[in-house]
């Protein structure tokens, strides 16, 4: 005894319950938008309850009739046996009906929630957790939290009801019952405290293992041509059977002392189901009940057996529960992206919208989380109608100079800024999430979703019609292979842009970008799979469009350099702007 207090007081010491009660307060937020699904779905349970204990009370009626003969009131109580059983098979029927279209509501809508929220979180912040971990808490954790909030509370009224009912059942009949009923508390009570110690570790390394295979599947399916060219099938084949036996071992462990409480808490059902008959016996012998409230006893003691292991059984489920909330907590409780500035961005836009948009980056500084710092003090400017290149070596800070121009990452210091270009204007704006819907981006690889290639245009622009998809097709080169396709637009894209060769995604992907029309493009490698002649019409075709596009690009080909209106080479944390003689050398 004195172990266990010294455990529990180590563990509050660890903040333990003061974790529990935060995370129980975050379920409570989602609990209280749906309190008519739970109220609806406990009267229902407690209904249900009314009827199984009128069944055994009429149960006990008929046996009495029958065992004393009384003709008369048998056909009464027949009836409303069947009456009973026929309610009770409508109301359980009727029950899991409600309680699916319920659960699978709420279930959609509390996932439909946190995946929004998950969407706005700080991208470097969320960048740190793997796809695999991130798909486990959004499905798995989220789950368990909407099956949770639907049933904790409905089964701790309907289970704490039916245990008071049949107690008071007991009790009135005949008090010397209810001892019996309670033999195996002490045993389920001792029991449920060690299934809880190994539910809560359980539950924190089966999250962490199926994270780690959700990203291993995600990644190997991702990756088959990869895995295929390196010849790599009978390494991941070895590696997923490790994972495999790692869970098979984590799952038999935890179910070895299921087992063994499983076997014990029916030894200790069975003391207490036959305890209760010789007593019965005993009691119908001296005459002190009858026949009909010996079986009604034995029902009830089963009853209150089972409803207290109900109760005591919540208590795994409210650590799974609180386990689950944890995870997601530790996601949704990271840095939210601002997106208060819509309406500002938007207008702003509209004022400035026929001149085009001017960037200017001013003295930023930038450290990645980690620590490693990219920029000092660096600054470079892009005007409509320009092509400005970004250039230098490859982990320089190219790819982290457009996230910070998306307003993916926030600099330290200095700022960026938007600003009109037309004449007398000087009103600028300071760089925000909302601010993205003034840009397309075309990153590094493959970026085609499934589905049609009007249905990939269409994402960015859902009313573009076909002459306006066509017309962006032509200025990325890529009209010419669509053209020939039998289904022209409409032809399937698999994933990944599967279907396409590496160079046609890249023009498709541009051809998307410059559907959308905004005031930024920026082309991170965007042309890296094109050949020198189909990049440099691509990017003609960007300069002479008439549309005031400010454009940026990072590339390694110096032979596209002569088209771009400043190359700014990124060096020692700096963008050096290169002078016209140096960019002859290049």
């Amino acid at each position: 005894m004195l172990d266990t207090l010294k455990h529990m007081k180590k563990r509050i010491r660890e903040g333990i319950l003061t974790d529990m009660l935060s995370q129980t307060k975050w379920i409570y937020r989602y609990a209280r938008r749906y309190w008519l699904a739970i109220v609806f779905y406990t009267l229902i349970g407690l209904v249900g309850t009314v009827v199984s204990l009128g069944s055994s009370l009429v149960s006990k009626d008929l046996i009495d009739i029958i065992t004393g003969h009384q003709t008369g009131e048998l056909l009464k109580a027949f009836c409303a046996m069947i009456g009973l059983a026929l309610g009770s098979t409508v109301m359980n029927q009727f029950s899991s009906y409600m309680s699916n279209w319920i659960s699978i509501r709420v279930d959609n809508e509390i996932k439909a929630d946190i995946f929004s929220k998950m969407l706005v979180t700080d991208w470097e912040s969320i960048s740190t957790y793997h796809t695999g971990d991130l798909l486990t808490r959004w499905n798995s954790d989220a789950s368990n939290i909407s099956n949770g909030i639907l049933n904790w509370i409905p089964s701790l009224i309907i289970n704490t009801f039916k245990f008071i009912s049949a107690f008071a059942i007991v009790i009135y009949y005949d008090a010397s019952f209810a001892i019996f009923s309670f033999i195996g508390i002490p045993v389920t009570l001792l029991m449920s405290r060690t299934l809880m110690k190994r539910m809560i570790h359980n539950n924190q390394k089966s999250a962490a293992l199926n994270a780690r295979m959700s990203g291993f599947h995600q990644e190997a399916f991702s990756n088959i041509q990869t895995i295929k060219a390196f010849d790599l099938i009978p390494v991941y084949i070895k590696y997923l059977k490790s994972l495999q036996t790692e869970y098979l071992s984590m799952r038999l462990d935890f179910q070895k002392l299921s087992m063994i409480s499983s076997i014990l808490m029916s030894v200790v059902g069975l003391i207490v189901s036959y305890s209760s008959y010789g007593w019965g016996i005993y009691r119908v012998w001296d005459g002190v009940i009858s026949y009909g409230t010996m079986t009604m006893f034995l029902s009830l003691s089963g009853t209150l057996t089972g409803t207290l292991n109900a109760l005591i059984g919540l208590v795994p489920n409210a650590i799974s529960l609180t386990t689950s909330a944890g995870r997601l907590m530790d996601i949704l409780d990271m840095p939210k992206e601002d997106f208060s500035q819509d309406d500002a961005v938007l207008s702003f836009y509209e004022r400035h919208r026929e001149q085009g948009l001017r960037l200017k980056v001013s003295h930023i500084t930038y450290s990645y989380q980690a620590g490693t710092k990219v920029f000092e003090n660096a600054s470079l400017h892009a005007c409509p109608h320009e092509i400005i290149a970004l250039v230098g070596p490859s982990g320089e800070g190219k790819t982290t100079m457009l996230r910070l121009i998306l307003a993916l990452l926030t600099p330290q210091e200095g700022s960026i800024t938007l600003q009109g270009t037309g004449p007398g204007a000087t009103e600028t704006l300071l760089l925000s999430p909302s601010c993205r819907k003034l840009f397309s981006y075309v990153p590094q690889g493959n970026t085609m979703f499934s589905g049609t290639i009007a249905e990939n245009m269409r994402n960015v622009k859902p009313d573009a019609s076909d002459e306006e998809i066509i017309h962006a097709l032509e200025m990325a080169c890529a009209w010419k292979f669509v053209s020939a396709l039998p289904e022209g637009i409409h032809s399937k894209i698999k994933e990944r842009g599967g279907g396409f060769s590496e160079g046609q995604a890249q023009r498709l992907s541009i051809a998307r970008a410059l559907l959308r029309k905004s005031a930024f493009l920026l082309l991170d490698e965007a042309t890296s799979a094109l050949d020198i002649e189909v990049e440099r019409q691509i990017l003609q075709h960007i300069q002479e469009d008439r549309y005031p596009r400010t454009c940026i690009v990072t590339t390694h080909r110096q032979a596209v350099l002569k088209i771009c209106s400043r190359i700014y080479r990124i060096q020692d944390k700096q963008c050096i702007l290169i002078e016209n003689e140096e960019r002859q050398n290049q």
